[in-house]
């Protein structure tokens, strides 16, 4: 499909979705219009990476630093978030899609984590493919909050401290149900990671557009993932040891 080699797509895919902002100053319109025309580009990414075959869907969302934003534009980004949970909650269950979300979800309003907490388990046997939102989401947030929990179940006796290894610390992140991301899109141009999955990005290739993401199109998505068929993933072994089957 679209000349992608099935055996090579990412198993897990993210996305930085970046560029809502400038997409709506270059057009002098507030930047909520670029939001709400941002959230049309979620749904092509969703319904392609269903289509093509990708087994795990991961979306930076909202950042733990977005709430310091503007009180109007945080309100938006809510009123956004739910009401792509209610319009698109038909498509995903009937699609098979199973929706997940990770993040300090406590500072969610009550409202939009009911609608949040009622479409993830209404999605909760869907197959397909499994689509994360990361909310109120900060990589860093992640891992401390993992440490506390690892630090008071070894206070507790239930963990001791040389049973701490990768494998043990990565199961209580947040994304302890997921795999680590094979490719990461940030759109935009921006060349960092933006406190966004720092445990978990470790060997994930990495492609940056300059593409606003409310320009974002599904041949603009298409050809991220022909980059990423081409690279050869070593994983800090040696290219002759790929090649040998040493991993």
């Amino acid at each position: 499909m679209f000349g992608l080699a099935k055996e090579k797509l990412p198993r897990h895919l993210a996305f930085i979705m970046d560029g809502n902002g400038r997409w709506a100053e270059e057009r002098s319109l507030d930047r909520i219009a670029g939001h709400y025309q941002g959230a049309e580009t979620v749904r092509m990414v969703v319904r392609t990476s269903r289509e093509i075959g990708i087994p795990y869907l991961t979306l930076f969302a909202f950042s733990s630093e977005n709430w310091s934003r503007p009180r109007d534009e945080v309100d938006a980004l809510m009123a956004l978030l739910k009401d792509y949970l209610v319009s698109e909650l038909k498509e995903i269950a009937d699609n098979g899609i199973r929706l997940l979300a990770i993040g300090d979800l406590s500072r969610l309003p009550k409202e939009i984590a009911s609608v949040l907490n009622d479409t993830v388990k209404q999605t909760s046997q869907g197959a397909g493919m499994t689509l994360t939102l990361a909310l109120s989401y900060g990589g860093r947030d992640d891992i401390i909050q993992a440490v506390r929990r690892i630090m008071t179940n070894c206070r507790e006796g239930t963990l001791a401290p040389e049973e701490v290894n990768e494998a043990l610390f990565a199961n209580y992140l947040w994304t302890a149900h997921l795999p680590d991301p094979d490719l990461l899109i940030r759109t935009s141009g921006e060349m960092r990671i933006s406190n966004f999955f720092l445990w978990q990005l470790a060997y994930t290739e990495i492609y940056v557009t300059s593409i606003l993401w409310p320009d974002f199109t599904k041949e603009d998505l298409i050809q991220a993932l022909l980059s990423f068929q081409n690279r050869e993933r070593r994983f800090g072994l040696t290219g002759e040891q790929i090649k040998a089957g040493d991993r």
